[in-house]
């Protein structure tokens, strides 16, 4: 009988799709011989995975998970919204959210963990679910924050069940007030970012060249005014200003009361906001757009000259 090794295992995983275990058994069951192997997949139905890993996956969920002083976001894409509301799916996510807790954001490392409940990778389980749903799907980010002292609370706009939704927030805050007070405030900030998109925590986070290009455009604009350079200058700099409120966590007006500013309300409480990340599926991901009735009549061999 011929020697399975790992490096064909390896290969004959790349060219299926399929998980790890089954490379192994599809290749003793054919006597190492590769294309017997992929043969013997597809008749079970578990190379499926592979014809499905081109097509774009924009849905799906993004899911959060907590522990003492730690927190994790994950957002995992399928190609249907409908995904969203499979209860295979939704246990997935929410796995995954927890074992980032430990893992943190490697997402090869995380792949490669076990799944909980089984002896398999999460890459295996994942293979597993593109199989039998149909669709494609792929672990697209994760993020993890921690304190020394305070809690890393969470927020879920429009959850589809508890931990899980369409936008997903992280909030680490550091203090020694009652984690319950903090947990409060912080899912309070979590609404705040969910709604206001800042890019940064404080001023010395923004990019800066971002911060170079939009100093240019306001130059460029108070330059138009003709004014003296000295008025110029402060024009620009009273810009910038409003720029960081628009752009900084701790500078934006409070959402809850469209008066106070973030870092005042944190400082009130005796916190400190140490990090923060906002998670909205699918962001940044180019979809497909196609005419439906041209697909349809593509289907049904109906010409539309």
């Amino acid at each position: 009988m011929a020697e399975v090794t790992a490096l064909l295992v390896r290969d004959l995983r790349d060219k299926t799709g399929a998980g790890m275990m089954d490379c192994k058994k599809a290749l003793v069951e054919s006597d190492g011989d590769m294309e017997a192997a992929i043969d013997w997949l597809r008749k079970k139905g578990l190379s499926a995975a592979a014809k499905k890993s081109g097509r774009v996956a924009a849905e799906g969920l993004v899911g959060v998970a907590t522990g003492p002083q730690v927190g994790a976001m994950v957002e995992v894409n399928a190609e249907t919204d409908f995904i969203a509301r499979n209860e295979t799916f939704q246990n997935f996510v929410s796995e995954l959210a927890g074992l980032a807790l430990g893992i943190g954001e490697d997402i090869e490392k995380l792949k490669h963990a076990t799944f909980p409940g089984t002896s398999h990778s999460v890459q295996d389980e994942l293979t597993k679910m593109i199989a039998t749903i149909g669709e494609n799907m792929t672990i697209r980010r994760v993020k993890r924050l921690t304190v020394t002292s305070g809690t890393v609370a969470t927020y879920i706009h429009s959850a589809v069940k508890p931990g899980l939704g369409k936008i997903g927030v992280l909030v680490a805050l550091e203090g020694s007030s009652e984690i319950s007070a903090l947990e409060q405030l912080g899912r309070q900030i979590g609404m705040h970012v969910a709604a206001a998109k800042p890019d940064a925590l404080d001023v010395s986070a923004v990019d800066s060249s971002a911060l170079q290009r939009e100093r240019a455009v306001l130059t460029e604009q108070a330059l138009a005014s003709g004014k003296p350079p000295a008025v110029i200058e402060k024009m620009v700099e009273g810009r910038i200003r409003k720029y960081y409120e628009e752009v900084v966590l701790l500078e934006q007006v409070w959402v809850h009361d469209g008066e106070s500013r973030v870092k005042e309300v944190v400082k009130k409480a005796g916190g400190n906001l140490t990090g923060f990340q906002r998670y909205v599926l699918g962001d940044g991901i180019e979809k497909e757009t196609g005419d439906f009735a041209a697909e349809v009549a593509k289907a049904a061999g109906i010409s539309q000259g």
